[in-house]
């Protein structure tokens, strides 16, 4: 299935695994999909099939703009042929008038959901993966850490003694990972135009992401308290986490537990 991109698989990828104090306490070799050869053109494809799924269809009222009784008076009046409102002189019905139809307006029936294949959006994921471990795409992306080897990969066990967002914190700054949390909480900033009044009132950037087993442990509750981090289960990760608008290169930080959980998703034969 993977047949031609396997023969352009890198190097085999090695990084240490970390306690809550973020000491290395082992190391382990990425699953293959980490491997993967890093293709932005399919990351880019796949990132705007998922973006646009969530996209709701809307649609204007056929008869919007046309309930009126205005008709144009003809020629030799000294106006404009345009439908006038009975008794008045005012414009209404067409395009360019106040509370006229619009001109091309959405339609329900518009395709909007870029399809791709699904061996395509598994590829794609795939390599949006494996450019997490590049540490040249991270801070392309603008990534702020000093981490010294990406993904980070934390155990499991000493995890599950996180429970408050301090704990989370002090895990972060242990491993290097917190000034992006910092840059992130910065770059906070007012939205421009309506969708202030429409529930989206801030714009903020996209700090770490945390691949965690459970979505609902106190260890995923408590790292979602912070700016711009993500949590997202390893059978739940895709594009629109490891690549934010298209864009390769994520800041991870992964439990090994959902390591071995992402190569049993990915599961590759070489």
């Amino acid at each position: 299935m993977y047949s031609s991109m396997l023969l352009y698989l890198r190097p085999p990828i090695s990084v240490p695994i970390y306690n809550v104090k973020g000491e290395k306490v082992s190391s382990v070799e990425l699953p293959l999909p980490f491997r993967f050869p890093i293709r932005e053109d399919l990351i880019r494809r796949v990132f705007l099939s998922e973006f646009t799924m969530r996209l709701q269809p809307k649609g204007r009222d056929p008869m919007a703009g046309k309930r009126t009784s205005a008709e144009s008076l003809g020629i030799g009046y000294g106006l404009a042929r345009v439908p006038r409102e009975k008794g008045s002189r005012r414009a209404a019905f067409i395009g360019f008038a106040v509370g006229g139809m619009a001109v091309f307006p959405p339609r329900v029936e518009a395709r909007i959901h870029e399809r791709v294949n699904k061996k395509e959006k598994l590829l794609g994921t795939m390599s949006a993966l494996a450019a997490t471990s590049v540490v040249e795409l991270v801070k392309r992306r603008g990534h702020v850490f000093s981490a010294e080897a990406l993904p980070v990969v934390v155990d499991s066990s000493e995890l599950g003694s996180i429970t408050k967002a301090r704990q989370a914190v002090e895990l972060l700054q242990a491993l290097g990972l917190y000034e992006d949390v910092e840059r992130a909480r910065e770059r906070i900033r007012w939205r421009a135009g309506k969708g202030k009044m429409r529930g989206r009132r801030y714009k903020e950037p996209k700090g770490p992401l945390v691949i965690i087993e459970d979505h609902r442990s106190p260890a995923a509750l408590a790292f979602r308290n912070l700016a711009g981090v993500d949590v997202v289960t390893p059978r739940m990760v895709s594009v629109l986490h490891l690549a934010p608008g298209g864009v390769p290169g994520r800041l991870a930080l992964i439990s090994s537990g959902s390591l071995q959980m992402l190569a049993e998703r990915f599961k590759v034969s070489p």
